[in-house]
């Protein structure tokens, strides 16, 4: 690894980690620059997961404020998360390498049109609630939307907090800052299962992850306390750019 190699991947952590904690899809900044540098994809993921898990937890525990008094929801919650990592990391290990790289573009696809639309998926949400005035409480849906995305999150993180905070502020009547410390939480436990076990049976690239943990820690924090003053729009237009150039990038490849 040549030096400016490290400093790109360590400032793609660090922005990464800042994303993640407001948006989410910071893997959209991280995946396409490694694949970039020229490490193969399921490399490139298998180090993410594990690189990035730092800077979820940091983001986390950024927005402990907003998660007092709510923390055993929060477990239930991440109960179901857990387990849905867990099958996500089976599923990568097991099926063909060549299947990953086929879907991976589809993949990338898919998290830049949830980036896209989460906006009006945010707006629909709200006027939902001032329509209906009623209080959602976890059901047996929710637990299960977020196993399912658990184990997308556990094969391919992109775009996992977009859909846990489209699948929870269609399902809960919390206020979205909380909705938003819950989804750094439930991000932290499936990249933390999933990096955990990437790291001992998975092709990975230990300086590559200690470069993006490094990165996405300084993020999760930036993001946590002034990444609510930035403007989301500015950050989601960053991630489409990337993520577009990463689809293009994959075709071709």
């Amino acid at each position: 690894m040549t030096w400016w190699h490290a400093v790109v991947i360590f400032i793609a952590g660090m922005w990464a980690g800042t994303i993640n904690t407001v948006v989410g899809s910071g893997t959209l900044v991280t995946f396409p620059v490694l694949v970039a540098l020229g490490y193969p994809p399921v490399t490139a993921t298998t180090s993410n997961a594990v690189g990035l898990a730092p800077g979820t937890v940091s983001g986390a525990y950024g927005y402990r404020r907003e998660l007092v008094g709510y923390w055993p929801q929060v477990v239930r919650f991440a109960v179901a998360s857990f387990f849905g990592a867990i099958g996500g990391t089976v599923l990568l290990l097991t099926l063909p390498k060549g299947a990953f790289e086929k879907i991976v573009p589809v993949l990338v696809g898919l998290a830049v049109v949830l980036v896209i639309i989460q906006p009006k998926v945010s707006k629909w949400v709200q006027k939902r609630r001032e329509a209906n005035g009623r209080e959602h409480h976890a059901g047996p849906l929710l637990f299960g939307l977020l196993f399912v995305i658990g184990i997308y999150g556990g094969y391919f993180t992109a775009a996992q907090g977009v859909m846990m905070m489209a699948v929870m502020g269609m399902l809960l009547s919390e206020p979205l800052q909380r909705l938003n410390g819950v989804k750094n939480v439930l991000s932290a436990v499936v990249n933390i299962v999933a990096g955990t076990i990437y790291a001992f049976v998975a092709p990975v690239s230990w300086p590559v992850i200690g470069l993006l943990a490094l990165g996405s820690t300084i993020g999760g924090q930036l993001g946590a306390r002034i990444g609510r003053k930035l403007p989301p729009t500015v950050l989601r237009g960053v991630i489409v750019v990337i993520g577009i150039a990463a689809v293009v990038q994959l075709i071709l490849k």
